[in-house]
């Protein structure tokens, strides 16, 4: 399957599906082999009281595109397990999360995610652990 193929299928299923990515308004941009980048635009909806983006809503974009790159083995995974830093505040009105394999087993696969602003800013950087469940 090309990358293009890839990538359409990956949005297919996430508009099928629905829920929290859909209605964070996650864009799945590139998608390769255990790679994914995830854009999101920064909306009132996603501030916390501070009016900077919230952590949940980094925290979800980052487990987003770990979980999309980890999806392209063909294999379904959960979060196994997961932690962020955060950096500092996010400027501009965008998100976008870098997600790439550091190493993929037999049941768990480790990824990081790197979260840059507008400014092109790392804000954070996530490690997730993906369990397969096949």
């Amino acid at each position: 399957m090309t990358d293009d193929e890839m990538l359409k299928e990956v949005r297919d299923q996430l508009e099928e599906a629905g829920g929290y990515i859909i209605a964070n308004n996650y864009r799945v941009i590139e998608v390769k082999k255990q790679y994914s980048v995830v854009e999101a635009d920064i909306t009132k909806t996603s501030l916390n009281p501070l009016k900077i983006a919230h952590g949940g809503f980094i925290f979800g974009l980052a487990d987003t595109a770990g979980g999309v790159a980890a999806r392209t083995t063909n294999r379904n995974i959960v979060t196994l397990d997961a932690s962020i830093n955060y950096y500092k505040p996010a400027k501009g009105n965008k998100l976008k999360a870098v997600a790439h394999c550091d190493k993929d087993g037999k049941t768990v696969t480790f990824y990081t995610i790197d979260i840059f602003d507008e400014e092109d800013n790392k804000v954070a950087s996530a490690r997730m652990n993906y369990f397969y469940l096949d």
